[in-house]
């Protein structure tokens, strides 16, 4: 147990999904997986663990924001001994081709944060998901017949819908780089599991745009993205 997660070691097991809201987390687990148990409560950060088709699966809640998500995961891979994390949330669209829902595949995640300088003592803005999870999800998406965007994404350390101006903000974004769309979390992610040596991708459904007038609402948000917890979790079934 850590200070942040009184789940017994036992009771997390090594494929964790992982939405934003803790609420989202309980969706899933009562409507998704068998036999699902709630494992930990601390701070309302729910964590529960069941049975998917089979699978042994635990679905955690990370919380808003990189420092958020470091913990949670940080500790999940250090301390629990899980594998691999799939981040599942929503975002920002940047491209005009994407629709309300569409799941965006994170490849690469830039931030401007120092979250790498200060967590490892290295100066990174770009990390990279795993390759193998991101092939298994791919994959899984074409069996199922559920259409997936692959490209890059930014971590904000602000909710880009605030922004005094994006435009300005996404100058500062490498010229090559071409984000599709923004959240919160993924970056420390992707960094955490690159240093401890474990496994991380990011699922992401578009919730808003400059390019769409309609903006999901908060219960759309929570229950309206069963495509992607579907991917999540059929994915999972093929990992190890």
């Amino acid at each position: 147990m850590t200070p942040h997660n009184e789940a017994k070691k036992e009771e997390i097991a090594k494929i964790v999904i992982m939405p934003g809201d803790p609420l989202r987390a309980k969706y899933i687990a009562e409507n998704f997986l068998e036999n699902a148990k709630l494992v930990n409560s601390i701070r309302n950060m729910y964590a529960y663990t069941g049975n998917y088709k089979g699978k042994r699966i635990t679905v955690m809640a990370s919380g808003m924001g990189m420092p958020s998500m470091s913990i949670y995961a940080y500790e999940l891979y250090k301390f629990y001994d899980v594998d691999t994390i799939i981040r599942i949330g929503s975002c920002g669209g940047y491209d005009e081709n994407l629709k309300l829902f569409d799941i965006i595949l994170s490849e690469k995640c830039f931030t401007e944060s120092n979250f790498a300088l200060t967590f490892h003592n290295e100066t990174c803005h770009i990390v990279e998901s795993d390759s193998q999870v991101n092939e298994t999800i791919e994959q899984t998406a074409k069996e199922k017949g559920i259409p997936l965007v692959k490209g890059n994404t930014i971590c904000a350390e602000f909710f880009d819908d605030y922004l005094d101006d994006l435009d300005q903000f996404l100058s500062r974004v490498p010229k090559d780089f071409h984000p599709i769309g923004a959240e919160m979390e993924a970056f420390s992610l992707f960094y955490i599991a690159k240093v401890l040596k474990k496994k991380a991708s990011c699922l992401m459904s578009v919730v808003n745009s400059k390019y769409i007038t309609k903006v999901a609402s908060a219960e759309e948000r929570e229950t309206g993205l069963k495509d992607m917890i579907t991917l999540a979790l059929e994915s999972s079934l093929k990992l190890d």
